[in-house]
């Protein structure tokens, strides 16, 4: 069936009926997400009917290409929209109609919004990690940062970094012509800044002149325990961010803490994400203190 007859034969809403919405989340290992709820409860909270469903690849055998033909079953199903996340928000793109300059620019997707037949590509992961960095770290020095990770949302990061007036950027991966090619790409969209790689096995050597470090690797997740630097590098006036918010404090925050470092978790880029998404999908404007509230209340009941 196309995606014309599909719109055609969808239920019409009941007449004076508020909007419902219908959006769904494509990755590997997502159902224990929390976005899910988030969207839910906040639409909830708006007077609205959302339904928020996960379609994890890995419970249904998929490999991680198919998210080609889960965007298009989707946008087929009548869904308003998906978010994406790992391993699929590169291998995405090419199905798409079209992305904003900012999903172009990161080269990931993690929002695809459904509009009139056409399946657009949003990257909210930059938008919420700078949100939540303006306000978690709002005095914190940025004119040298460090970022380890240069996967999807270290490119995210990265864009969020120099948005947000971030002078110089050292990109370090495990990967070095991964964090090359971020380092490449931020560079032309940010041209007044200096973007360089670094050595992720020598970190020492970065951190030495750093005001900050962004870390946005797997390490430290609840299945991949572990921190990222030694801790003896975590010294103050050095402020340190995570993008990991499960656990919300990870090994290398509470290392950070405890040495006196200004720190960020990542549960404020969790929710912020989340929230401009809920707008993309919906057209309103969600209340993101809040969504910050539904979050830490999941968290507390896990």
């Amino acid at each position: 069936m196309g995606d014309e007859a599909a719109r055609h034969t969808a239920v019409p809403e009941p007449a004076g009926a508020a909007p419902s919405y219908l959006v769904g989340l494509v990755g590997a290992g997502v159902g224990p997400s929390l976005t899910p709820p988030m969207h839910e409860r906040e639409a909830a909270a708006s007077g609205r009917r959302l339904i928020y469903r996960t379609i994890d690849i890995t419970d249904l055998g998929l490999p991680a290409e198919s998210v080609a033909e889960l965007v298009s079953a989707a946008r087929r199903l009548g869904f308003n929209g998906l978010n994406i996340t790992h391993p699929c928000k590169q291998l995405v793109l090419p199905v798409l109609d079209g992305l904003t300059a900012d999903a172009a620019a990161i080269g990931a997707v993690n929002t695809v919004v459904f509009d009139g037949g056409s399946a657009i590509g949003h990257n909210t992961d930059w938008s919420g990690f700078a949100r939540s960095l303006g306000r978690g770290l709002p005095h914190a020095p940025r004119d040298r940062v460090v970022l380890l990770g240069a996967g999807g949302a270290g490119a995210a990061v990265a864009h969020a970094l120099l948005a947000s007036g971030v002078r110089e950027l050292c990109v370090a991966d495990l990967d070095a012509e991964r964090a090359g090619e971020l380092a490449e790409r931020v560079g032309r969209r940010f041209p007044d800044a200096a973007v360089a790689t670094g050595d992720a096995a020598a970190p020492g050597r970065l951190l030495a002149w750093a005001d900050g470090l962004v870390h946005a690797t797997p390490v430290g997740m609840a299945h991949h325990p572990g921190i990222p630097v030694p801790p003896e590098l975590l010294r103050p006036p050095l402020w340190v961010a995570d993008a990991v918010y499960r656990p919300l404090r990870t090994e290398l925050l509470r290392s950070a803490e405890q040495n006196g470092c200004p720190t960020l978790d990542g549960g404020g880029m969790a929710v912020f994400q989340a929230a401009d998404a809920f707008e993309l999908f919906t057209g309103l404007v969600p209340d993101r203190d809040r969504m910050l509230t539904h979050f830490h209340d999941l968290l507390a009941t896990e």
